[in-house]
């Protein structure tokens, strides 16, 4: 006798093998902490509600990192007071202007604080400390208990925005409301970007050249102090190499490395000597472990005591980038 194959029944479409209804959605609302925690960690944010979720991360991280945190980041606000904050990459603390200055990223055993151009900028007091490998960026690595120069990190910030301003205004002519690119004429044919500050842009180079381009580019009164200071430092060591490196001259002796350097800023001009805590008196800027400064009103330039700092300073071992 034949026996009848078993007859399978049809699969209705849409439905799952298992019978169970499925549940529904209205039953569980999603935690309104992790609804919290899930648009920190995927959310791009700026202005206020950016503010608000770098707030968040603070009052997450606590302790000595939040407290290291907020520090660094009241310092950043400080040091320009139009900086923007940004939330980016699965929750990081961004400060831009003109593009990005740095972030803020707090790991196990330290704070770090990258400098998207961090190559670029001068670092007298060496602040940065890890990333130097780079072409590009650089950072500092705070661990616990450990301190920053306030003074000196305020100046890398500075720096960092004037570095993004010069190439935001970068072959774009600037408009009536520009502030931070004024073009001047130096030479026929030759112009140069006055940065925040007033600071000259030139092309890094080395030789007397650049350093004069330079000089001949400081507006005001400032352009007499750059006279006057270029003049005694080769009055003082005839045989002094001379370049500009991140907008600003570098002087120093062949094979020692730089001993000062000047910036122009809005109200004074800035003479680093970068192993200034071996001078006598000491220059009066400053907190670091090498580098100190003197800020140079207008009418203001010591020239005896500055003769003495440069002779001195070009006898000792300089600094080398």
């Amino acid at each position: 006798m034949a026996i009848e194959p078993k007859r399978r029944e049809p699969k209705v479409e849409g439905t799952s093998r298992a019978s169970k209804p499925r549940k529904s959605a209205g039953k569980s609302p999603p935690n309104k902490r992790t609804v919290l925690k899930g648009m920190r960690s995927r959310e791009q944010a700026t202005g206020k509600t950016a503010s608000r979720l770098i707030d968040q991360r603070i009052r997450d991280l606590g302790g000595w990192r939040g407290k290291t945190l907020t520090r660094m980041r009241a310092l950043i606000l400080e040091a320009d007071p139009e900086m923007t904050e940004e939330w980016k990459w699965m929750g990081t603390p961004v400060w831009s202007h003109h593009g990005i200055v740095c972030t803020g990223e707090a790991y196990t055993k330290v704070v770090k604080l990258t400098f998207a151009r961090g190559a670029r900028i001068p670092d007298p007091s060496r602040l940065f400390n890890a990333s130097l490998e780079g072409n590009t960026r650089r950072a500092i690595d705070i661990h616990e208990g450990e301190k920053i120069n306030a003074s000196a990190f305020k100046a890398l910030v500075r720096e960092a925005v004037a570095q993004n301003g010069a190439s935001a205004n970068a072959g774009v002519k600037a408009g009536p409301d520009a502030r931070e690119a004024k073009p001047i004429k130096v030479r026929k044919g030759e112009r140069v970007v006055l940065l925040s500050g007033g600071n000259p842009r030139i092309a890094k180079a080395d030789g007397g050249a650049p350093v004069q381009a330079y000089i001949a580019a400081m507006p005001g009164w400032k352009r007499d102090i750059g006279k006057r200071l270029d003049a005694l430092i080769v009055r003082n060591v005839p045989d002094v190499r001379k370049a500009v490196k991140w907008n600003s001259p570098f002087y120093g002796v062949e094979g020692q490395g730089w001993f000062v350097s000047f910036h122009v800023f809005t109200h004074y001009v800035k003479v680093t000597f970068f192993r200034g805590t071996s001078l006598r008196p000491i220059p009066p800027g400053g907190k670091g472990k090498d580098a100190r400064w003197i800020d140079i009103h207008e009418d203001d330039l010591d020239e005896a005591q500055m003769a003495m700092w440069v002779k001195r300073a070009a006898a000792m071992p300089g600094w080398v980038p």
